[in-house]
């Protein structure tokens, strides 16, 4: 079995393979528009993630809250996938990257621009996101909630969003002075 690390090296080179495969860029060139793309994987206390474009990963830990870290991932405006795609420069562009979990709850939190991007703007702050999360039990009322909050605001963009929790027992990376 890989460990972490050369299990998420092989993920990163499948998805360049595929999203550079001529195959795949014919199928691209033969479309109407542009989208973005976001990939994530979690494998033990580890999140990998791999990004085209105009879409968020979050990571909401309470201590990584209290120190306003909530992000992931930075939204990229110009890169796509599709009828211009990133993928036909001579040199991709694209983001990737992996992070430590932090013992106890954490929740990733996928989106589009369109929750963010509302008018009058209710999830532009990613705390207000992590705040709505009291109960995880009721993960679908409060994404629930969410789309019909931005639809009350007439969002113009469409949005997607997926989140789940995970539950790290490992003791996870400190400073040497605690």
């Amino acid at each position: 079995m890989p460990t972490n690390q050369q299990a998420f090296k092989k993920l990163e080179e499948k998805m360049i393979s595929l999203f550079q495969s001529e195959d795949f860029l014919l199928a691209c060139r033969n479309v109407t528009g542009e989208t973005a793309c976001l990939i994530v994987a979690r494998k033990d206390q580890y999140v990998w993630w791999f990004s085209v474009g105009d879409c968020v990963l979050y990571l909401f830990h309470q201590e990584l809250a209290l120190l306003g870290q909530n992000q992931l991932n930075q939204r990229q405006f110009y890169e796509w996938i599709g009828e211009v795609n990133t993928f036909e420069l001579g040199v991709p562009c694209y983001s990737v990257g992996i992070r430590e979990l932090r013992t106890g709850k954490n929740r990733l939190f996928l989106t589009t621009d369109g929750l963010i991007e509302c008018p009058n703007e209710p999830y532009a702050n990613p705390a207000s996101i992590y705040h709505s999360f009291t109960d995880p039990e009721v993960d679908e009322r409060v994404v629930t909630s969410m789309l019909e909050s931005i639809k009350n605001h007439h969002v113009r963009d469409s949005t997607t969003i997926i989140t789940w929790s995970i539950e790290v027992s490992k003791e996870t990376t400190m400073p040497s002075d605690q």
